[in-house]
């Protein structure tokens, strides 16, 4: 399309002028009203396309996604005697909308390129049709055949070309038709993304806080001993209107174990989406003083995350570059540490599995661990980094009480803070304070006993 669009005015001023030479005005009127009305006609059939694609691509996305969704947890679909018909069913339908949405674009860009060929074809006529006026209005009467022959082939030449500048510009309806629809899709995706941005900073100024993973620089904005302070925040779904949590006023400090309680759905992991930006409060005030990542803040999300990678990715979350390579053959401090975390997590029989840190293994590691063991991986991690504060979502959900009091006591060696989401009442006796989260808004804060 650029090599066209920029060409195409050169080539089209130049054989414009020798078009009228050749042919008087009534050439190059006559091609230039032709191109205005194939313009015309053209961006008539192009709308509707636009809009359609978009939708196909729309459609395409949600099908492609659906196939992950199975894929992900073929497991637990298989474990349901009926969940693997459902999930056919459902796929289906949305092929079966996608396969409809496909053949609605096709008929209307098969009215496009009929459209297109037209124009090429008649444009070959329309040439002869200029260069014959002239000839039979007795313009050109006082010339020999010979003399006639070669005007004509001239002509003829100049016309065409001038008229296949023009179908070149045509053709190119069907190239902008699929480009305008991508880039409909793609913007309104950066508008999105812009606008949560824009929220975000008007939201809270420090949420253009970033961090490295192997930074040793210490966030310097805030208290240092303070990880949130809430005053009176409100928060509720997105995809609802009630409220779920009204004026909280908190402050969550440094050698202060929180833990928050409450059935579910009263909020508890929609207050983590709050803090962590994912979700926008409907009032009230909130400001983060640390950073996130190590020697800040980190998350543990109820569903742990596990990458595709070797046994050391998945304890340190970071991408093997250069440096980290040199830094694996230097030595093997970084070794050491990570063989006492997986120990202390209590998944160090990982190693024999994986045949060693830097074993590549080809399995899904979601596949091959149980829930509990991806829970002990993501402690290992949790260990490795070291963060201040560490927020963990029912994280030992699918671990034992005996278990659960090992990696908590562990945490807290380490010089964490906890904020943890849990149901057990076993998990009192690791904090300080207990926010439960009753419902309706409702919420009660309680200092516990040591």
């Amino acid at each position: 399309m650029a090599s066209r669009l920029i060409l195409s005015p050169f080539t089209l001023t130049y054989y414009t002028y020798q078009c009228f030479h050749s042919t008087g005005w009534v050439g190059p009127v006559s091609i230039f009203g032709y191109f205005v009305i194939g313009t015309v006609v053209n961006k008539m059939l192009m709308g509707p396309i636009v809009s359609t694609l978009f939708e196909q691509e729309k459609l395409e996305g949600d099908f492609r996604f659906k196939h992950m969704q199975i894929r992900v947890n073929a497991e637990s679909v298989a474990f349901y005697s009926r969940a693997g018909k459902v999930e056919h069913v459902r796929t289906d339908r949305r092929l079966q909308d996608l396969l409809h949405t496909q053949r609605s674009l096709v008929n209307k860009e098969f009215w496009l390129y009929i459209g297109v060929n037209t124009f090429d074809y008649v444009g070959g006529f329309l040439s002869y049709v200029v260069i014959a006026i002239p000839i039979f209005g007795g313009v050109y009467s006082g010339l020999s055949p010979a003399e006639l022959s070669a005007l004509v082939s001239r002509n003829a030449f100049v016309c065409i070309y001038l008229i296949n500048c023009f179908t070149q510009l045509i053709d190119l309806s069907t190239t902008l038709s699929d480009v305008a629809g991508y880039t409909h899709r793609i913007g309104e995706l950066m508008e999105e993304m812009h606008s949560i941005i824009k929220k975000q900073c008007d939201y809270d100024p420090a949420s253009g806080d970033s961090y490295d993973f192997d930074s040793d620089v210490q966030p310097s904005h805030g208290a240092t001993d303070t990880a949130f302070i809430l005053d009176r925040l409100s928060y509720k779904s997105p995809f609802s209107e009630e409220l779920l949590v009204k004026d909280l006023s908190l402050k969550i400090s440094q050698g202060t174990n929180l833990l928050v309680v409450g059935n579910t759905g009263t909020g508890k992991t929609s207050l983590l989406r709050v803090l962590n930006r994912l979700w926008e409060s409907s009032s009230g005030f909130f400001h983060m003083t640390t950073c996130f990542g190590p020697r800040g803040i980190l998350f543990l999300p109820q569903k742990p995350y596990l990458t595709d990678g070797t046994l050391r990715e998945q304890v340190t979350p970071r991408p093997v570059t250069t440096t980290v390579l040199m830094s694996m053959s230097a030595g093997s401090v970084d070794d050491e540490r990570i063989l006492q975390f997986l120990n202390l997590a209590g998944v160090s029989s990982l190693l024999k599995r994986t045949g060693g840190l830097d074993e590549k293994v080809d399995w899904n590691w979601y596949d091959v661990l149980s829930p509990g063991e991806m829970q002990r991986l993501c402690f290992a991690r949790l260990f490795y980094l070291q963060p201040k504060y560490a927020v963990l979502d029912e994280a030992t959900s699918a671990l034992t009480e005996e278990a659960e009091g090992q990696l908590y006591r562990a945490c807290k060696q380490l010089g964490m803070t906890l904020v943890s989401l849990g149901h057990r009442s076993s998990l009192e006796k690791h904090h300080d304070v207990v926010l439960k989260l009753c419902g309706g808004g409702q919420w009660e804060l309680t200092r516990l006993k040591p």
